[in-house]
C-alpha cells in the first residue's frame, strides 16, 4: 500500500469498488459533515483523489490539498463541484457516465406510474380507513404522449419503457439529431414538447442553460394534469411556480431532487398536494450503488496512474 489517500465522501462503498482502490489508503468522512469540516479534513488528509458521493467541492474544498489529482463522481451529477475551479487548479474532475442509468430510468418509471394512478394518495388514504373506489379515475398511459427532456443513457431507456407501454414519445435534445435519437422518436423544440406531451421526464444535466428551464411561463404551456418527472437535478424547474401549479390542481409531480436537501419538516413540499416525493434514491440499487462506486473507483486509478 502506498501512502497516498483517497478521500471518500461516503460512511462506506462497495467491496468492488474497494477492492480496485486496495493501493490507497482509504479515508471515510462518512455522510453528514459541514463544509468547514471538509475542508479541515481535506487539509489533514491531503488526498490526492476524492470519490465524492456526499458534499459540495468548492474552490476551498478542491484547494485543502496541494496533492489532490482527481474527483471521481459518485454518479453523474456534476453541478455539486466546482468544475471551473478544478480545471483552473489542474484537477480532473470526471462523473462515473452510465453506471446508475437503468435505476435512474427505473425509478422515473416508477413516479410516472404512480402519478398516472394516484398510488401515493391511494395508498394513504387506504391505511387511513378509507376505499375510494367510486369515484376514483385513474390515467391510462397507453397512446399518451411523453416528453423526454434529454436523451442521453436514462433518457433513452425511460423511451424504451414508455414504448413498451404503448406511450408515444417525442424528444427534446439540443445535442442529438433526429437519426441520433431512438427509433420511433421525435425531436421538437421544448415549447412544442411542452405543449404536446401528457407527461414530460427531465433527463438532463444542470447547468446555465438548463437552470430554471421550466419557469412559470413554460409550465403553463402544459396541459392541465399533465404529469412532471424530475429524476435528474433539482433546479430544472421553478420549485415556487410548480407548487403553485400543484396547489392549483392543474399538474402532478414525481419528484427525487430537491434544491435544498435533505428536505426538512419546514419545506413548503410537505403539504404540497399531487406530488410523489422521494429522498433522491434514483440510483440507491444494490446495481446502481455498485456501478457509480467501481465507476468512481475506476475513473480514479486510471487518471492516478495516468
Amino acid at each position: 500500500m502506498t501512502t497516498d489517500t483517497v478521500l471518500i465522501t461516503e460512511a462506506r462503498i462497495h467491496p468492488d469498488a474497494v477492492e480496485l482502490l486496495q493501493g490507497y489508503r482509504l479515508v471515510y468522512a462518512g455522510t453528514k459533515f459541514t463544509q468547514e469540516e471538509l475542508i479541515e479534513l481535506c487539509r489533514k488528509e491531503q488526498p490526492v483523489a476524492i470519490l465524492a458521493r456526499y458534499g459540495k467541492f468548492t474552490e476551498e474544498v478542491l484547494r485543502a490539498s496541494p496533492r489532490l489529482r482527481v474527483v471521481g463522481r459518485h454518479g453523474v451529477g456534476m453541478d455539486a463541484i466546482d468544475q471551473a475551479a478544478a480545471k483552473r487548479l489542474g484537477i480532473v474532475a470526471v462523473p462515473a457516465l452510465g453506471s446508475n442509468s437503468q435505476a435512474v430510468a427505473e425509478h422515473a418509471l416508477g413516479l410516472l406510474l404512480a402519478c398516472a394512478r394516484r398510488l401515493a394518495w391511494l395508498d394513504k388514504r387506504m391505511h387511513e380507513g378509507h376505499w375510494d373506489k367510486v369515484g376514483y379515475m385513474g390515467f391510462e398511459l397507453e397512446r399518451a404522449t411523453l416528453g423526454i427532456v434529454g436523451c442521453g443513457s436514462i433518457g433513452a431507456r425511460v423511451v424504451r419503457f414508455a414504448q413498451a407501454i404503448g406511450m408515444r414519445v417525442i424528444v427534446c435534445d439540443p445535442y442529438l439529431a433526429q437519426d441520433q435519437l431512438p427509433p420511433g422518436t421525435t425531436k421538437v423544440e421544448l415549447d412544442e414538447l411542452l405543449t404536446q406531451c401528457d407527461a414530460v421526464s427531465l433527463h438532463c444535466p444542470l447547468d446555465d442553460s438548463t437552470r430554471g428551464m421550466l419557469d412559470a411561463r413554460r409550465l403553463a404551456l402544459l396541459k392541465k394534469g399533465a404529469i412532471v418527472i424530475n429524476t435528474a437535478r433539482a433546479g430544472l424547474f421553478d420549485e415556487a411556480a410548480m407548487q403553485a401549479r400543484l396547489h392549483a390542481n392543474e399538474l402532478q409531480l414525481g419528484l427525487d431532487c430537491f434544491v435544498d436537501e435533505p428536505m426538512t419538516a419546514a419545506s413548503p413540499w410537505v403539504d404540497t398536494p399531487n406530488a410523489v416525493l422521494t429522498p433522491h434514491v434514483g440510483g440507491t440499487t444494490n446495481g446502481g450503488l455498485r456501478g457509480m462506486a467501481v465507476g468512481a473507483a475506476q475513473n480514479i486509478v486510471r487518471h492516478l496512474k495516468s
